[in-house]
């Protein structure tokens, strides 16, 4: 449950280029507080209290991200269009804005850690059950989607679905770019199963927690899951994490060496309209 939060409150900072895919950001950022209970909902019951509890806290995150958070986005967003427009997409400037949008994930789940230690606090036995069936049932289909098939049908779709992704950022990609995508494809090699297998250890450390609510250290080890949840990794992960950071660094810096100048233009357009569209935003005028 806090996971989701989680991911819907911070979906706003490192990953402001997939939101950007969004036909109108206001439109998915005032809606937010609408999306979460719902995905919530993927996991459990919560009764007239709990979304009552939910229901508030989510105005007041939201309100504090906009006013206190997007202004600190927008110079990101600033950062990375100067990148592009002066031809200095590197590894190095890369590992900066990753590093920056890390930092700000992080100020996102310090702020929401009390809400999600108090909800988690709140839930009956038998919404523990049913949150232990729920992820259950997420790992088996996950599995199902990304890992019960051929190794080369894993990487073949990978790299289509990075091609879909990245055509709304370059338009269309050059037999050569899309040759790359599939190199960084295959350099991943057996991913999914590592990716799976950690978010099945992160779950099962959630619902040992859960299960010990009541006791003193709890809202300390929600503190951990939600804020240094890299504590918690395994080492195979650890390893398979870091090689995905530097096969993705790489395969941007190649990508923008290999566009054409049609292409550079529709990623700096790009960019420039997901920036406008976040300052649009009525309450970050409001602000």
């Amino acid at each position: 449950m806090p996971a989701r939060l989680l991911k819907v409150l911070s979906i706003c900072l490192g990953f402001a280029l997939l939101l950007g895919a969004c036909s109108r950001i206001d439109l998915a950022y005032r809606n937010l507080d609408r999306l979460v209970p719902w995905s919530l909902g993927d996991y459990l019951d919560m009764n007239r209290e709990q979304k009552t509890l939910l229901d508030d806290r989510l105005r007041q995150h939201l309100a504090w991200h906009c006013q206190t958070q997007l202004p600190g986005y927008l110079d990101w967003l600033d950062r990375l269009r100067t990148m592009v427009a002066d031809n200095q997409v590197t590894d190095q400037a890369l590992q900066q804005r990753t590093e920056e949008a890390r930092e700000a994930i992080g100020r996102v789940a310090a702020e929401i850690t009390p809400s999600a230690t108090e909800l988690l606090q709140g839930m009956s036995d038998a919404q523990v059950a049913e949150m232990r069936d729920a992820f259950r049932d997420d790992i088996a289909q996950r599995r199902k989607e990304y890992v019960d098939t051929p190794l080369l049908s894993q990487i073949s779709e990978r790299a289509e679905r990075m091609e879909k992704r990245l055509k709304p950022w370059f338009g269309e990609l050059t037999e050569v770019q899309k040759q790359r995508v599939g190199a960084w494809s295959r350099a991943l090699g057996d991913q999914n199963s590592e990716w799976i297998r950690n978010r099945a250890h992160w779950q099962q450390q959630l619902l040992l927690a859960v299960e010990q609510r009541h006791e003193p250290g709890f809202p300390e080890r929600v503190a951990t899951l939600l804020q240094n949840k890299e504590s918690l990794w395994t080492a195979d992960y650890r390893q398979a994490f870091q090689n995905t950071e530097r096969q993705a660094r790489s395969l941007v810096v190649d990508l923008v060496q290999q566009s054409n100048p049609a292409q550079r233009q529709v990623l700096l357009e790009r960019l420039t309209k997901v920036r406008s569209d976040f300052s649009a935003l009525k309450c970050l005028r409001g602000a």
